[in-house]
């Protein structure tokens, strides 16, 4: 027996030693994308201005959750995207609300 193994130790927690352990993180949404794609909802259900606003938030927010998505512990890519699509479809309808509105 060595110096190293005997009956107070065990050989194989030596070689345990260098390993690290690392627990899985779970990918989540980023807060901005989340408000970017409610926003983009709302801007469709509400009138012209509120559309618009609504319409403006998403597209803003869309820009950052994209940003975020770009850390590996952060999802919502796609969803950034499809908000400020939807977004900038928002403010069609807004402007077109607006519109049928003064006329």
């Amino acid at each position: 027996m060595n110096g190293f193994c005997g009956w107070f130790t065990d050989c194989n927690s030596f070689a345990d030693m260098n390993t690290q352990t690392t627990t899985p993180t779970t990918n989540s949404f980023s807060i901005a994308s989340i408000i970017a794609i409610v926003s983009a909802i709302a801007s469709f259900m509400t009138g012209a201005i509120l559309g618009l606003l609504f319409a403006g938030i998403a597209i803003i927010a869309g820009l950052f959750g994209i940003a975020m998505a770009l850390s590996p512990n952060r999802r919502g890519g796609v969803v950034s995207l499809f908000s400020i699509l939807a977004g900038l479809v928002g403010v069609v309808a807004a402007l077109i609300k607006a519109v049928m509105y003064l006329t």
